[in-house]
């Protein structure tokens, strides 16, 4: 498959044409920012770790019947990815209050939600990420009824696989966020996940300490968000072959070798 030109570049990844109109590359950068991109870093490794934590959690997503823009992964920072038309929404899933939620409504960080809440971001940098009810996605035509209720089902199926998965491995999931796109078959709009899901688009604390193991260490100053993310994906055994191998060095390892080649 040929990479083609630049298409788009957002906060974390860009995505790049190939010689299939219906595929693209999705590259993860190292680029770390947080409130509405108000901070900003570049943590060496991070790319690297999400790709491998979103390839995982997209193929087992998939295996449940949970249809996803994830063709395959082509490195460590690229996979290849099915073109879809993104739905301008943000949905946010939540089993614990943490986060924006609790400065919005005064309730108490951790929190445990009697059931998972799902709100709903308009997808816009310059307004900050608003956000909106269901009635407003509506209004303005931003997805239909219809869509809006399939995507609320396959909510509700991610949300339970994922509660699962990480709870065999000692996290707990406290929220995450969704995006979806439209994705053209046989003449017929087909609204399926996109995007990514890791460490960066969940929060994800220990489920003993309470220690958070995502994004939350680069927005608080907490540090050692490389050994966080480590630890998560060696805890879902992706990075089980490499134990002793920090991100870092993967990514070096992964540069030399591209290089050779």
């Amino acid at each position: 498959m040929k990479k083609g030109k630049k298409l788009y570049e957002g906060k974390a990844k860009i995505i790049y044409a190939t010689n299939d109109k219906g595929l693209v590359i999705q590259y993860f950068k190292d680029d770390a920012t947080a409130f509405n991109n108000q901070k900003k870093s570049v943590i060496e490794g991070k790319g690297v770790l999400n790709n491998r934590i979103s390839e995982h959690i997209l193929s087992n997503l998939s295996q449940i019947g949970i249809k996803n823009h994830l063709v395959k992964r082509l490195n460590m920072r690229e996979q290849v990815i099915k073109l879809v038309e993104i739905i301008p929404i943000e949905f946010i899933v939540r089993n614990v209050a943490s986060g924006s939620i609790t400065k919005r409504l005064g309730i108490e960080d951790g929190t445990v939600l009697k059931e998972p809440l799902i709100e709903y971001c308009l997808k816009d940098d310059k307004l900050g990420d608003p956000l909106i009810a269901e009635e407003h996605i509506l209004a303005f035509e931003w997805a239909t009824k219809k869509e809006v209720e399939k995507v609320k089902k396959m909510i509700l199926r991610i949300n339970d696989f994922m509660i699962g998965m990480f709870r065999g491995v000692g996290i707990k999931l406290i929220d995450f966020k969704l995006e979806f796109g439209r994705l053209k078959i046989n003449g017929k709009d087909e609204v399926i996940l996109a995007d990514e899901i890791s460490p960066d688009t969940c929060r994800l604390w220990d489920s003993i300490t309470d220690k958070k193991l995502d994004k939350d260490r680069f927005r608080k100053n907490l540090g050692d968000l490389i050994p966080a993310y480590t630890e998560v994906a060696k805890r879902l055994g992706i990075l089980h072959e490499q134990s002793n191998v920090s991100a870092v060095n993967v990514t070096k390892l992964s540069s030399v070798k591209r290089k050779r080649k």
